[in-house]
């Protein structure tokens, strides 16, 4: 992948690389700019050939809308974040290895998709734009959802929150506003460093977990 563009490596399929044009395009040209058409001719395949996948408008939404969440699996990686702690004799982390251990784990996620994958949370804006009017789409995205903040909510039981969803609300706000902030708000011009991350992340938790 081209650490800098965000796009997708060579797909496996041919589901795979229309659903990975149509999250380009929607990236580059916005929701108006996704047509079956389009998709075709920018990925290079015979027309028709999106239509046989995706045969109206809401199922290449869809189609895209569950390529995004593969996708953003991969970036986000939750086999690196820490779970239910598994250490010693069945011991829990000190409180500090605890927050230290999320903290590295999300400013690594947020530091990786602000660096290289920024065209996908592009993407990801107009589709969840999108999904406010189609309630079949929102069920979709919600369902992809949940692939990040339900480990976050696990992360932060195991770190010693007595109310881990409510928690989790409140650090999924903070990723989602960091992310749009650098990517399509006032602070768009740069990425901040993954230190800086962490260290945002420590005080966040820290005023959670430790009062």
């Amino acid at each position: 992948m081209d650490s800098r563009s965000g796009r997708a490596p060579a797909p496996a399929t041919r589901r795979e690389l229309i659903a990975d044009t149509a999250l380009t395009l929607l990236a580059e040209c916005g929701m108006r700019g996704l047509t079956h058409r389009a998709v075709d001719e920018t990925a290079g395949l015979p027309q028709g050939s999106t239509s046989n996948l995706a045969r109206t408008r809401a199922a290449l939404l869809e189609t895209a809308v569950r390529r995004l969440a593969e996708r953003e699996a991969a970036v986000l990686t939750p086999r690196e974040m820490p779970g239910t702690p598994a250490q010693g004799a069945g011991t829990a982390p000190r409180p500090d290895d605890a927050v230290a251990a999320v903290a590295g784990a999300v400013s690594l996620a947020l530091h990786r998709y602000l660096s290289r994958h920024r065209q996908l949370l592009i993407a990801r804006y107009e589709l969840a734009l999108e999904a406010t009017r189609r309630p079949e789409l929102r069920a979709v995205y919600d369902r992809a959802g949940r692939a990040f903040r339900e480990p976050m909510t696990a992360m932060l039981a195991a770190a010693g929150s007595a109310e881990p969803e409510r928690h989790a609300l409140s650090m999924v706000a903070w990723c989602d506003g960091v992310l749009f902030s650098c990517t399509a708000g006032q602070f768009h011009a740069a990425v901040p460093t993954r230190d800086a991350l962490r260290t945002s992340c420590t005080e966040l938790l820290d005023g959670m977990l430790r009062r």
